[in-house]
């Protein structure tokens, strides 16, 4: 459990595991009983998660609130500060995803003129720069169950369904089934009690927990229907169909537990990509520990075809990382020292030595299962309106009941037996538990099948507006481009190509500067021979000199060169339509002789052009937000076939996206998470792009952990997809219903049709979300 203050230093919050929660009826009166405690402000129940979190205003008494759901027959494990049951998943509370709770950090794109949109400047020079409160007492204890009160499991059903309890109680009950049909037919006048035993044996443990339910506050719930159906049967003389009724809910109820523990371990899987152990290095020498006692600091060899254990970065060796189990990235990603590396991915041909960065509770893959898990608690829209429509719903199914029951035979004169029959078979048509699961195992399943994929959103709102977006603005760096420059051409003027990249790589080798790492990059990936330079001198806003081989050499802005030597028209032309395709030149002279120039640009993700067409065939305008000058941004956006607004501040960013949305458009905003806190704020969605940093996971409303622009429209199709589903559940779960609603009243079907109709529109509800599991 977790205990934490709201701004305004009044709220607390409790987060718990529960076991044997596996449908929505559960989640209902589990929400029910703990908001009948005093202190409560608001519970947030997820069955797929298998989680509650309780907002409490500190005067709350938590135990007896533990107490009262675990009475409905439910363990509750709390969960501790760090997030941690004992052996549980890493969860803890979500950030302020609110316009107020988003960092507001200054944007990185640069910024030399004013604010423009769809411009172009030419001329400009692209200068080289080198150079309070308290916690309350954890509840960390889980309370005794009560055995029989709920017939669901109270753990995972990770093994097989019959080693179950709720396999054995359905086993058992079906067993004592066959039993009285045979003893029926040898002792007919004795048929009506063996049957009534034979229900009992089911029934008992299904009353038992209608009665704890309506002591919590659930009158209405589905083993109190179940139970006055079967009792009501028995009453007219319909045992052996009340038994059957009785063994028919319960295996609906199993094969519930089992698609529900399908859901939930899609999600969970992603855990087991960690290892166990880690070899640790100390002291010169290498030993196995714990994954999960592995700290911030300590290196980890990595052997080749290893999984790595921690998340970290790399500080000796190169090796071609298989990061497929966590992105769905399909081609090994080649990484050497100084990159950052995931839990769960898999090491290529070389060794690694690595520093951990993140304790195991807080690597990648445990804020992913959270951050799922947490956003399943997180009801959407339809899923609300629902819960609110069900409230009155089963009420209103009871009266109808009633009314079938007894109006014909009061009014007409009919068979008491029949209309009462009837009457029965309407209250276990009117369960509302397919309606009510219909929205909620869709969302589930689609925010696991998005979260396999690199694909994070949190909430059901969230996943409901993505489809909505009518338009979607990206920032520049970082997000459509890959962030760092790449060396494009490389230019032989007095030289060979290969001498001026040499050359070029001897001046900037120790250098930070992201245009110095694109040029050693480049000669390393040329393996080229890189001689040594001395007396080296950067000058601001110029370049740098030094002595390479003998001669002094510099490597600067083509302004700071034509000070040291003249640049013949048709090299100064060159050099302009570099520049106007947006990228920096940087002129080399050896010796006070021209040599070369090497371009360098940041150049586009290799998918964005294609991810960009997806979203313009799907009718979603797109539109280029950056800082950067307006002809370097003009050049990407040509490439990439989007309009172009550059120069921009980050507030400028935000006003643009206010814009857009009182044209009409419904906006979701791409970028970094920091620099573009306010337009992220401002937008319908907002959606970082990243690689599983903490900014990424935790600062928009979805992210994009491997940084694919097509992921957006992936996000987009998924949204609406799962609103399709949706609508098919619902149609499911009230077509059966009114189906076998007017066949009952009009004498075509009886008990075991409605019982069919409940638990199966549930379990085809469930089947059907269950499908967007898939890719």
């Amino acid at each position: 459990m977790s205990d934490s203050r709201t701004k305004d230093g009044t709220s607390h919050q409790a987060r718990y595991k529960v076991g044997g929660m596996d449908c929505a009826s559960c989640a209902a009166k589990i929400d029910t009983a703990a908001r009948r405690i005093a202190g409560v402000e608001d519970v947030s129940v997820s069955v797929a998660a298998g989680t509650m979190t309780v907002s409490h205003d500190g005067s709350a008494d938590l135990a007896a609130m533990e107490k009262k759901v675990s009475g409905l027959g439910y363990s509750l494990r709390a969960l501790g500060k760090k997030g941690r049951a004992e052996g549980g998943v890493p969860s803890s509370v979500l950030p302020d995803l609110s316009p107020s709770g988003r960092e507001n950090a200054p944007s990185h794109d640069h910024h030399e003129h004013g604010p423009g949109c769809g411009h172009d400047h030419h001329g400009h020079d692209h200068a080289r720069h080198h150079g309070g409160g308290h916690d309350h007492e954890d509840h960390d204890h889980d309370h005794a169950e009560i055995e029989g009160l709920h017939g669901h499991d109270h753990a995972p059903m990770d093994g097989p369904w019959w080693k179950s309890k709720k396999g054995r109680l359905t086993i058992v009950v079906g067993l004592a089934l066959v039993i009285a049909y045979g003893l029926g037919h040898l002792i007919p006048a004795y048929d009506s009690y063996i049957f009534t035993a034979a229900m009992l044996i089911g029934l008992v443990p299904i009353a038992r927990r209608a009665i704890m339910a309506a002591f919590a506050g659930t009158p209405f719930s589905i083993e109190m229907l179940m139970t006055i159906a079967a009792v009501g049967a028995v009453v007219i003389d319909a045992s052996e169909e009340a038994a059957a009724v009785v063994f028919l809910f319960l295996v609906g109820e199993l094969l519930e537990g089992v698609a529900a523990g399908k859901a939930r371990s899609s999600i969970q899987s992603l855990t087991a990509l960690v290892p166990k152990t880690a070899l640790l290095e100390e002291g010169g020498k290498t030993r196995e520990v714990p994954a999960e006692n592995l700290t911030v600091g300590s290196v980890i060899l990595v052997r080749p075809g290893d999984r790595i254990s921690a998340d970290g970065i790399i500080v000796a060796g190169t090796s071609a990382i298989d990061e497929a189990p966590v992105t769905g990235e399909s081609t090994p990603v080649s990484k050497s020292e100084g990159e950052q590396v995931f839990a769960g991915t898999i090491n290529g041909d070389a060794a690694l030595r690595i520093r951990v960065t993140a304790a195991a509770e807080d690597n990648t893959i445990a804020r992913v299962v959270r951050l799922v898990e947490e956003a399943q608690e997180k009801k959407a829209p339809t899923e609300r309106f629902i819960d609110r429509f069900s409230r009155y719903y089963t009420p209103g199914v009871v009266v109808v009941a009633a009314l079938v029951a007894i109006l014909p035979p009061l009014v007409v004169g009919a068979d008491w037996s029949e209309w009462i029959y009837k009457g029965l078979a309407i209250l276990l048509i009117g369960c509302p538990c397919a309606l009510v699961i219909s929205t909620p195992a869709a969302i589930a399943a689609s925010l696991s099948s998005g979260a396999r994929r690199g694909l994070l959103l949190k909430g059901g709102a969230v996943l409901e507006t993505l489809g909505k977006l009518t338009a979607v603005a990206f920032d520049k760096t970082g997000t459509l481009t890959s962030g760092k420059p790449q060396v494009t051409d490389v230019i032989a003027f007095g030289r060979n190509a290969d001498d001026v990249l040499r050359i070029s790589a001897a001046l900037e080798t120790g250098s930070s500067h992201p245009l110095a790492m694109a040029i050693l990059a480049r000669a390393a990936e040329y393996e080229l021979d890189i001689p040594a330079a001395s007396a080296a001198k950067a000058l601001g806003g110029k370049g740098v000199t030094a002595i390479v081989e003998g001669e002094e050499v510099f490597l600067g802005s083509p302004k700071a060169a034509v000070e040291r030597v003249s640049l013949p028209m048709a090299h100064s032309r060159r050099i302009t339509a570099l520049n106007d395709e947006g990228k920096t030149v940087s002129v080399l002279v050896v010796g006070g002789v021209l040599a070369g120039a090497i371009a360098m640009r940041d150049e586009p993700r290799a998918d964005a052009k294609a991810g960009l067409k997806l979203l313009s065939d799907a009718g979603v305008k797109t539109v280029m937000l950056t800082g950067d000058n307006a002809r370097t941004a003009g050049a990407i956006g040509k490439d990439l076939g989007i309009e172009v607004c550059a120069e921009l501040m980050p507030e400028d960013k935000s006003r643009i996206v206010g814009e857009l949305q009182r044209e009409g458009f419904v906006v979701g905003k791409v970028g970094d998470g920091i620099n573009d806190a306010p337009a992220l704020a401002a937008a319908d969605i907002g959606i970082a792009m990243g690689g599983g940093t903490d900014v990424a996971l935790e600062t928009a409303d979805a992210a994009v952990l491997h940084g694919r622009v097509s992921d957006i429209a992936a996000m987009i199709d998924l949204s609406k997809r799962t609103m399709r589903n949706i609508w098919q559940n619902i149609t499911i779960a009230l077509g059966l219903k009114a189906v076998f609603l007017v066949t009952t009243i009009i004498g075509v079907t009886g008990l075991w049709p409605a019982i069919l109709a409940d638990t199966g529109a549930t379990v085809l509800v469930t089947i059907n979300a269950l499908r967007l599991l898939r890719r």
